[in-house]
């Protein structure tokens, strides 16, 4: 069976975001389009970075509740830790992209296999991975699911 191409599995309408779009911006996006990640790049569509749900979610936010629980405390406690989570959790969500994104990104060609994709996916343990041109410009993506969809439709043509 030949291997296919990046280019016969890749999602060719790729959501994108800008360095300068805020975490709240980005997190109302990632939750429309039911995704977890997307390729960030400049005015031109060049690679600049790649941020995804897990760059958001980090260990930085301190949580609501003390670590003890005291009945006669917790309330008066919870409402001062609330009211500190509420403000953290605004201006975290103003930040901008650029602040939390990775910079050194993997991509594939369009002529890349879909077998050598699949080996960059599993050795650095990444869910999708941008397809770019000669220039860097972002031409697609293919996520695992691509690739999990692409299996079926093999499988179902057999």
């Amino acid at each position: 069976m030949e291997d296919k191409l990046v280019k016969d599995v890749m999602t060719k309408k790729v959501i994108t975001a800008r360095k300068d779009t805020s975490v709240g911006e980005l997190s109302k996006i990632l939750l429309k389009n039911n995704i977890t990640g997307v390729p960030v790049v400049d005015e031109e569509g060049v690679l600049q970075g790649m941020v995804t749900d897990a760059d958001i979610i980090t260990e930085d936010i301190e949580p609501i509740f003390p670590l003890f629980f005291d009945p006669l405390i917790v309330s008066y406690a919870f409402m001062e830790n609330f009211e500190k989570y509420k403000k953290d959790i605004k201006e975290y969500l103003n930040i901008k992209v650029e602040e939390i994104m990775t910079r050194r990104v993997k991509t594939v060609k369009k002529d890349t296999t879909v077998s050598d994709t699949v080996k960059i996916l599993v050795k650095d343990r990444i869910n999708r991975i941008p397809v770019v041109d000669e220039n860097n410009k972002v031409i697609g993506i293919v996520a695992r699911a691509d690739i999990l969809k692409s299996m079926l439709s093999d499988a179902g043509k057999e």
